[in-house]
């Protein structure tokens, strides 16, 4: 277990260099989600019969992958990064990787900002594809989750987005503090859980886009509670009662809006099908 929780003492974050460039292990596990998402999409597609080609999620994915970056880089800028507005008036040092000479990476991504973004590349998708934006959907929801859990384990590899202090035996050190292996949590609750809810529902769902909603919920839900264990963004800390996050604020948020949409379109599918 001492090896355990000394873990990132052993643990080099870097995988390997490319010529003179860092490859990191986050990035690593951030290409495995990728893959994994589109071949889980690939999977669900032909199993359920869905009645979508091959070739069109391939497009799709890379819609959405463009949405995903830019919602994500500009989230974290727009929510958490302190920053925001040196940003603003220096738009092109958005997606620079280096820094004072260095290659430092692109660091900051926020998965709201993410979310958002994806919206965006999907409706596009649909949009000019001709293909139903509630199908898509529904298919996305059961082929991301299983791929977040590599990209929670790449913050785990990354030793960031660290948990909140602990004693718990299982804690890893961080800079000589024992802390809670949160985004561990994550990729159970936030990857795991909400796969297995989406696909035993999936025979269940009334219309289409219903399985998005559902994901939505339920990761909302997960992830406020996987931040009950994670520590706050150090620029914004707590919001409110030194313990609410902005995450879970954001993630209750998400969940509360994929209810009321729930209701919002559950009531108009039922009348279509009974015409």
């Amino acid at each position: 277990m001492q090896f355990w929780n000394d873990i990132y003492e052993h643990f080099n974050p870097i995988a390997f260099h490319l010529f003179s460039i860092p490859v990191h292990w986050y990035g690593l596990m951030y290409v495995l989600a990728l893959v994994t998402a589109l071949y889980m999409a690939k999977w669900i597609v032909e199993k359920d019969n869905i009645d979508i080609t091959k070739e069109h999620l391939d497009s799709f994915f890379i819609y959405v992958e463009i949405g995903v970056i830019l919602g994500a880089r500009l989230g974290y800028i727009l929510f958490y990064d302190p920053d925001t507005l040196y940003y603003i008036g220096h738009p092109w040092q958005i997606f620079n990787p280096f820094k004072e000479g260095e290659f430092v990476g692109i660091r900051g991504m926020s998965y709201h900002g993410a979310l958002f973004g994806f919206l965006i590349g999907a409706y596009l998708f649909s949009k000019k594809n001709k293909v139903g934006f509630g199908k898509l959907m529904d298919i996305v929801a059961l082929a991301v989750p299983l791929g977040y859990v590599f990209g929670r384990i790449g913050n785990f590899l990354n030793q960031e987005l660290v948990g909140r202090v602990t004693d718990v035996s299982w804690g890893i050190y961080v800079n000589g503090v024992l802390r809670h292996p949160s985004q561990l949590y994550e990729a159970f609750l936030e990857g795991v859980v909400v796969f297995i809810i989406i696909y035993m529902y999936r025979r269940y769902k009334r219309f289409d886009g219903e399985l998005i909603l559902l994901y939505a919920f339920s990761y909302g839900i997960l992830r406020a509670v996987a931040e009950i264990f994670r520590a706050p963004d150090v620029q914004i800390g707590y919001i409110c009662c030194d313990t609410i996050t902005l995450g879970q604020t954001l993630s209750l948020s998400m969940a509360l809006l994929a209810v009321v949409l729930w209701f919002y379109f559950l009531p108009k599918k039922k009348i279509v099908s009974g015409k």
